[in-house]
């Protein structure tokens, strides 16, 4: 076995850690609020969203298309097996600073900023080795980072804020006008009656959200194996290979994403997700506002909706601020006093932060690479 296979195998090994973190570190994303609700128990919540984003990982690839062939240009840069692993390993360490941390930043900026920081350090400086956009007759099949991160970044949490005020705002116009009815309809519209009815609600809401968490982060980790193949194709590198590993001959280049990729990619993240994220759902759950099942039911059916139709476009976009925002809409449409202020400002940060440190800690594994001799 060559030393340059060995490499690839490695970048393998590395993604799939990857996407193991994202798992316990997005689990929380994705249940914190069944758990602060106490609609379900911690145990109950991780497995309810380990399965669910298993089946959600399996349900498309548009985002790991973008992933792999729609933010680097590979005329520009070969995207190779070094340079990709200088790419998880930025986004590794980040993600494992913030999780220390209790913060809730993005996997998937973090992944994006650990790309991007990389394929520019192994240009020497080289900003052109990013796609940042390119324009299509339809704005769906755009690529680019200013379409597919930049226009996501910021349009999913103002989304997530409008949406979350929006539906907890319709329940509450809804209960207001159901108490003033009197009769039957009174009764149900009391505190007891409807926590014990978004409490059975929110099981749906969760799974949902578990779903359109696999169908959009679990993809990204798919792409990033995917380029790493189609680069070692072209490199050569997968020629003569032994019989078992046949298997990593790529299909296209960059456009399809093997079936076997899917499948590692979505197991390897239900795995992490049952390693749970403590920390974060804390953070999540229970520092930033109080939460009651109608609350919860609002921010994930408003998060998971959000994640569900940015993954049929291909955006990789954030679960952490698409569930963050959807709460912060719900704290502030019941009273906006009640909103920790003090803690979303933490979290802000967390955001801006991400994409330029994961891509400053990947840029820097480039040049220490470079100079150890392990990237040309």
């Amino acid at each position: 076995m060559t030393s340059a296979l060995l490499i690839l195998l490695t970048v393998i090994t590395v993604a799939l850690v990857f996407e193991y973190i994202n798992g316990f570190h997005d689990t929380a994303n994705s249940i914190a609020t069944v758990v602060a609700t106490k609609v379900l128990t911690p145990r109950q919540a991780v497995v309810l969203a380990a399965v669910m984003n298993l089946i959600g990982a399996l349900a498309g690839t548009a985002v790991a298309k973008t992933i792999s062939s729609g933010l680097i240009d590979t005329n520009v840069v070969a995207v190779g097996s070094g340079i990709l692993i200088c790419a998880l390993t930025g986004g590794i360490i980040w993600n494992l600073i913030t999780w220390w941390l209790g913060l809730p930043s993005s996997s998937s900026h973090a992944l994006v900023g650990g790309l991007c920081g990389a394929a520019v350090a192994a240009t020497h400086g080289d900003f052109g080795a990013l796609i940042w956009s390119q324009t299509a007759g339809d704005w769906t099949q755009n690529k680019g980072i200013l379409w597919k991160v930049v226009m996501p970044m910021i349009s999913s949490p103002v989304a997530g804020f409008m949406l979350g005020v929006l539906i907890i705002g319709t329940f509450m116009a809804v209960i207001s006008t159901m108490n003033g009815a009197g009769g039957w309809m009174a009764r149900v519209s009391r505190p007891r009656w409807v926590n014990a009815i978004f409490g059975k609600a929110q099981i749906v809401s969760a799974a949902y959200m578990g779903f359109a968490h696999g169908t959009n982060d679990a993809q990204k980790t798919m792409g990033i194996i995917a380029l790493a193949l189609v680069g070692a194709e072209a490199a050569g590198t997968l020629n003569d290979l032994p019989g078992w590993l046949a298997f990593l001959h790529p299909n296209g280049n960059g456009d399809d994403i093997d079936t076997w990729i899917v499948f590692a990619c979505a197991i390897v993240m239900a795995m992490g997700t049952a390693a749970g994220g403590w920390r974060i759902i804390k953070t999540l759950g229970h520092k930033m506002v109080k939460l009651h099942p109608i609350d919860g039911f609002a921010a994930e059916t408003s998060s998971a909706t959000i994640l569900t139709v940015a993954a049929h476009f291909g955006m990789p976009v954030s679960t952490t601020h698409s569930i963050s925002t959807a709460i912060m809409g719900v704290g502030f449409a019941k009273n906006p006093k009640a909103v920790k202020w003090n803690i979303i400002e933490r979290i802000i940060w967390a955001w801006i932060l991400t994409i330029p440190a994961a891509g400053g800690l990947a840029y820097l594994m480039v040049l220490c690479g470079r100079s150890l001799g392990w990237i040309d």
